[in-house]
């Protein structure tokens, strides 16, 4: 796919519009408790927290809660539909603990060694491609920051190769989410 094509596909109103309509169907959490992935991933109390890829918003609220009031949610997307859809989303709910980044997630503008956990999940393409992705997530992440990337598709050995090339060390699995751990004098 070029590159054109690939970004007018990813901006696509009616891609947005289907993602929308899965990730709000009431059921879904039944299935896919976001709360629960997020424990998984390693989400806890007072965290400063970076959500790739955002989307409409199903684990944006549930991230913002976990981590709570001391904490703060980070949550980039390329598409502009997904930072009004969470806009209204955490407007509504009244979550105050909520930053939201219209940026490709390899150049988020945040600070180096500010974030405690970034969670990449459900992506099945990552725009400007993982790798540079990876390294602006070790840039940011403190030392013994954690990267928790949920496994979509494709070998495990190769996710974790392609991870561990950034700079990261793969410290575990559990369930589809892998755990990378940025080394503390990184």
């Amino acid at each position: 796919m070029s590159d054109k094509i690939k970004k007018r596909y990813h901006h696509s109103k009616f891609v947005f519009k289907t993602i929308v309509f899965m990730h709000d169907n009431p059921l879904l959490p039944i299935f896919r408790n976001p709360y629960k992935i997020l424990n998984r991933a390693g989400l806890k109390s007072g965290q400063k927290v970076l959500e790739v890829g955002c989307g409409p918003g199903f684990f944006t609220i549930p991230a913002a809660n976990i981590v709570g009031e001391e904490g703060i949610v980070y949550a980039i997307d390329t598409h502009p539909l997904a930072i009004e859809k969470v806009k209204e989303k955490i407007e509504r709910e009244e979550v105050k603990n909520v930053t939201l980044i219209l940026a490709n997630a390899s150049n988020t503008g945040l600070p180096d060694r500010s974030i405690d956990l970034v969670f990449l999940f459900g992506l099945r393409y990552i725009a400007d491609g993982l790798e540079n992705v990876i390294s602006e997530i070790h840039r940011i992440l403190k030392p013994e920051g954690v990267l928790s990337f949920e496994k979509t598709r494709g070998s495990e050995k190769k996710i974790i190769e392609e991870v561990e090339k950034g700079g990261l060390i793969y410290s575990g699995r559990k369930a589809k989410i892998f755990l990378f751990t940025k080394e503390k004098d990184s």
